[in-house]
């Protein structure tokens, strides 16, 4: 399934919804209307927000899953409870972050075709250490965009960049999870925006610390939260997800790498970030930048630049969908 947050117009609460062909399928509503019409009242039981219902995820995700088969192929909009259809086209609705308040998210370092070029370009080897610990940084929570939304222009800086990854949420939670358990946590996988600021992150990592100022300004996630069970079959005999990524700046391709080139896999980022420490439902856990990702990495003479007000970055992700901001 494909889970998204979303604002309808004129509403300022956030709704909870998955997405069926055009129409996102407002959970709260459809729950109303299968008591009401269906004589099946279980559904009320799931949490109005995806946040809640990753707490108890195998419960409510099965009930999920029953409510999606109930609906079948009915006229979405033409079913309505308490004067409101249960179903809205997505065109018409501001997705929001999957998680638009997680308590943390942490974001990894582990993509080796990054890694490599980003410390090249700082006149580095790769550290022995690296291929034996998924590393990672904390980031702002409280500062996330979904598709569609405009990105603020970061003061003080003249280098802003994108970084294309990818993302887990945590499903039920859970500390010191060994990674051979790790697939048991993961809800789903959606696209991520890391955006940076690459002279505030110089500064700061200068003194071997950060980043943190240089990234706690905006991240993007979306467009949807997609379950493991949709991308079953993109698994290769290696083991890894087989997912092309992509990041076009104004309509022209600047980065194109795969998720395959991941050398952490994201249940060892699990059993590293929850070793000693609670990780929470709805906690995220970012992949890092993939090979090419980056403006930092392909350097802005090759590129045009760095990101500047007006630019527009689309990211695409296969079976993932497309994240799309415009910086203003």
């Amino acid at each position: 399934m494909k889970f998204a947050t979303y604002l309808q117009e004129k509403e300022s609460e956030s709704r909870f919804g998955f997405k069926k062909e055009n129409y996102i399928i407002d959970i709260t509503r459809a729950a109303q209307w299968a008591s009401e019409v269906k004589d099946d009242p279980k559904f009320l039981e799931i949490p109005a927000t995806l946040k809640e219902a990753l707490g108890d995820w195998k419960t409510h995700f099965t009930k999920l899953k029953e409510l999606e088969t109930l609906l079948g192929k009915n006229d979405f909009q033409s079913q309505s409870t308490n004067g409101a259809s249960i179903a809205v086209l997505e065109e018409e609705v501001q997705l929001l972050s999957p998680i638009p308040n997680p308590q943390s998210f942490r974001d990894f370092y582990a993509f080796e075709q990054h890694v490599r070029s980003a410390r090249k370009l700082r006149g580095l080897d790769m550290h022995p250490d690296w291929f034996k610990i998924a590393i990672f940084y904390f980031s702002n929570p409280a500062a996330l965009y979904g598709h569609g939304e405009e990105i603020p222009y970061p003061r003080a800086t003249e280098e802003l960049d994108f970084e294309l990854e990818f993302a887990v949420v945590i499903a039920n939670g859970g500390s010191d999870i060994s990674e051979k358990d790790g697939d048991k946590y993961i809800a789903g996988y959606m696209i991520c925006n890391d955006w940076s600021a690459r002279d505030l992150q110089r500064e700061e990592m200068a003194m071997s610390l950060g980043p943190a100022k240089g990234k706690d300004f905006a991240s993007s996630f979306g467009p949807y939260l997609v379950t493991p069970d949709e991308l079953e079959d993109a698994w290769g005999d290696d083991g890894k997800l087989h997912l092309r990524m992509t990041c076009h700046v104004n309509g022209k391709l600047i980065s194109d790498g795969n998720t395959n080139d991941l050398y952490h896999p994201f249940t060892k980022m699990i059993e590293r970030a929850s070793m000693n420490a609670n990780l929470l439902p709805g906690d995220i856990l970012g992949s890092g930048t993939v090979g090419t990702g980056c403006i930092l990495e392909l350097r802005p003479e090759n590129t045009g630049g760095w990101i500047k007000k007006g630019d527009v970055v689309r990211m695409e992700v296969e079976r993932l969908g497309v994240l799309e901001n415009k910086i203003v």
